[in-house]
């Protein structure tokens, strides 16, 4: 949290309470929320907090590399906080959960696509799709 809010005072941004509590949302929990669902949480400590800060938090958070965006293809989208870094994510399609699982082979599999290819992997985006094991018991 410190890191980041003084990666934002270097780069003269304002720190404000609304500006913390959003980081807070986002960094605070094993969730990738969604803007509104940030919005919500924030709107609890700060009532005047408009949907519109959030917004415009949210993308600058996202320009200087501090969260990760999911985007899905209805066009919404929601946010990791925790690894605001390429890494693989497991969507379930029924109940749209996210999780972020520990696998060890994506390296090697962008090691091997530059290899077959030429190209020089500067960052990916991998979504896995299924059913999660709580849908599956319903």
């Amino acid at each position: 949290m410190e890191e980041i809010l003084d990666k934002l005072r270097q780069q003269e941004f304002r720190i404000t309470p609304q500006r913390i509590a959003i980081l807070q949302a986002l960094l605070n929990t094993d969730q990738h929320p969604s803007i509104e669902e940030v919005y919500r949480q924030v709107k609890t400590r700060f009532p005047t907090t408009s949907l519109a800060t959030v917004y415009k938090t949210v993308h600058l958070l996202k320009e200087i590399g501090e969260i990760l965006e999911i985007g899905f293809p209805d066009g919404r989208s929601r946010y990791d906080g925790n690894k605001p870094y390429p890494h693989p994510h497991l969507i379930c399609t029924r109940c749209n959960s996210i999780l972020d699982p520990d696998v060890s082979l994506l390296d090697q599999l962008t090691g091997e696509v530059a290899k077959a290819t030429g190209y020089r992997i500067t960052s990916h985006q991998v979504e896995l799709f299924g059913i999660c094991p709580s849908c599956q018991q319903q």
